[in-house]
């Protein structure tokens, strides 16, 4: 493209004429009006601009030849055209009521009295329109093999299936978490239960252990732990029950233990005599029983020995020596 310089000197020329002339223009008419404000011309309320009312064209020829252009005589199967007044009020006129709607006329305030007579209307033109449809051999049912094309394309229609499932993934994705938020909190309340039970077991364990060391108690069932408790179970049905009732003495680990350490038994009264200790006289000493029964005697008795203090000067004496 080739832009000559001399029209582009031109046009700046008379761009710049035209801004000249406008000012001369605005200029003189400032003078003049300021001559005239000068001379006492010009006074308050004289220049009043006044609109110039609206003149209304009621132009009927003009609208009766463009109807007349816009008309096509075509038969009514092409226009479909409908002209009727609403169907009467069978039901109010069966339950006796006076019709809200005469010769046509409709309160437009009332807005179920205008839904009424757009319902009426439609229903009048249905009736009126049948018979000239099955006249003029239109069909006004669907076939059974009718195939409607889609408005919307498979590429579009596969834009909407992937957004919708999308979004079932999502809704999807967050119920499965809270669900899981929900476990996580049931699963917390289990474990702090089975905290707390597993406390209460190794307290009333502790608890048993200081009785049996105190000699409170002899029995050592705490140490079979859940097996007792199985046990215990067990024996409520009928079949534990008589396995219990066949069951007798003690079990495996006590007489394991009794092997070990011994039955134990009876403390006191060891030293007492029986039948067959006081029978036996194999141990007996004449000598250190005689012995025995010379030793010692009362103080002033003849042949008996004195068991004389030294006395206190002489304790002394002792004492200093040591």
């Amino acid at each position: 493209m080739i832009i000559d310089s001399r029209t582009m000197e031109s046009a700046e020329e008379e761009s710049l004429l035209g801004q000249e002339s406008e000012d001369e223009n605005s200029e003189l008419s400032d003078n003049e009006l300021q001559e005239a404000f000068a001379k006492g011309l010009l006074k308050p309320g004289m220049n009043v601009l006044v609109d110039e009312p609206k003149k209304f064209v009621n132009n009927v020829e003009g609208l009766k030849q463009c109807l007349a252009e816009l008309r096509k005589d075509l038969p009514w199967v092409e226009r479909l055209d409908m002209t009727n007044l609403p169907v009467e009020d069978t039901l109010s006129q069966a339950e006796g009521k006076v019709p809200s709607v005469k010769n046509g006329v409709v309160d437009a305030d009332d807005d179920f009295q205008r839904e009424m007579f757009f319902y009426r209307q439609a229903q009048a033109t249905v009736l009126d329109a049948l018979p000239l449809l099955s006249k003029h051999g239109i069909s006004t049912k669907r076939p059974d093999d009718y195939f409607a094309e889609m408005s919307k394309t498979d590429q579009q229609m596969q834009k909407i299936r992937k957004k919708l499932i999308s979004k079932q993934l999502i809704l999807d994705k967050s119920e499965k978490a809270k669900k899981l938020r929900e476990q996580r909190k049931f699963g917390k309340k289990v474990q702090v239960e089975v905290i707390q039970k597993r406390q209460k077991e190794k307290k009333a364990m502790m608890t048993a252990v200081k009785k049996y060391q105190k000699g409170m108690t002899d029995k050592l069932d705490f140490l079979e732990g859940d097996q007792k408790k199985g046990k215990d179970s067990a024996s409520h049905t009928p079949q534990g029950a008589n396995k219990a009732a066949a069951k007798k003495g003690p079990n495996a680990k006590r007489k394991y233990k009794d092997q070990r350490f011994g039955f134990g038994g009876k403390k006191s009264g060891r030293k007492w005599n029986t039948k067959e200790s006081h029978n036996d006289v194999s141990s007996f000493r004449a000598k250190v029983a005689n012995a025995k029964g010379n030793k010692g005697g009362k103080k002033g008795a003849k042949g008996g020995k004195q068991n004389k203090r030294p006395g206190k000067s002489v304790r002394k004496q002792i004492k200093s020596r040591s």
